[in-house]
């Protein structure tokens, strides 16, 4: 029998995380959610409230190093210091929860895309996902190296007067949207032996789509209650995005 055709290669990244939302519910699903759900919800849960219990005082203690002159920049910059904060801490919740939750992705991912394209389920023993433990937090490290550098510049940006704290959140919202698409599209590229560097090309190639679907996953890790749902979610998204993008080009590696 000839696996199904795509049919969604016109969404947008939006699209597909949206799409993504409609997968994680179906049949067959959900058991391979229910982990990355778990350690999603009990990590947000906990240390998101943290956040925004402390979020005014430190933008005060921001606010206050401002020069008198341009203390009228005050309405401006509160708004955008807030975003700069939740980027940041939501991107850093993220990661680590993508750092646990990693197998469980890998596994999410494997089992939706053969549910995709008619392929027979692979092996979801315990056995299995122990053995691909050490590969995958490889993975894991290597997005981490590639991120570091340019996080820390762009964190030494936002401490520059006026003008990091005007550009500097704005740039690091596209940022972590950017890392959101390479976080989550990672692990069906990972699935199929894709090395880092061709995956990276390869959403450079479809950025725009790339940003839209990580900008969205970037705003639900955002908001409260729904960045308790959105790990699984966007697992599912940025696979349906490779079975209809990327599989045919990429799954020979």
């Amino acid at each position: 029998m000839q696996p199904p055709q795509p049919v969604h290669a016109s969404l947008s990244g939006a699209g597909y995380f949206f799409r993504g939302l409609s997968l994680a519910m179906q049949p067959g699903t959900r058991r391979f959610v229910l982990f990355p759900l778990l350690i999603n919800m009990v990590l947000f849960g906990t240390a998101f409230g943290f956040v925004l219990s402390q979020l005014g005082d430190w933008i005060d203690g921001w606010m206050a190093q401002l020069p008198s002159w341009l203390e009228w920049l005050s309405y401006l910059l509160w708004p955008l210091l807030t975003v700069a904060v939740l980027v940041t801490f939501s991107y850093l919740f993220s990661t680590i929860a993508n750092w646990i939750a990693a197998p469980f992705n890998g596994l999410l991912a494997e089992h939706l895309e053969a549910k995709l394209t008619g392929q027979p389920a692979p092996d979801a023993g315990m056995a299995a996902i122990m053995k691909d433990i050490p590969r995958i937090m490889h993975r894991e490290w290597i997005k981490l190296k590639y991120y570091l550098p340019k996080a820390i510049g762009l964190f030494i940006l936002l401490w520059i007067p006026a003008i990091g704290q005007t550009i500097g959140p704005v740039l690091w919202f596209l940022f972590s949207a950017w890392m959101m698409s390479i976080q989550y599209a990672d692990y069906p590229f990972d699935n199929h032996k894709v090395p880092f560097p061709t995956m990276r090309d390869a959403l450079k190639v479809k950025r725009g789509k790339s940003l839209s679907f990580g900008s969205l996953v970037m705003v639900c890790t955002m908001t409260p209650i729904l960045n308790l749902f959105v790990m699984p979610v966007a697992v599912c998204g940025a696979t349906a995005m490779w079975v209809d993008q990327y599989r045919d080009q990429y799954r020979a590696h």
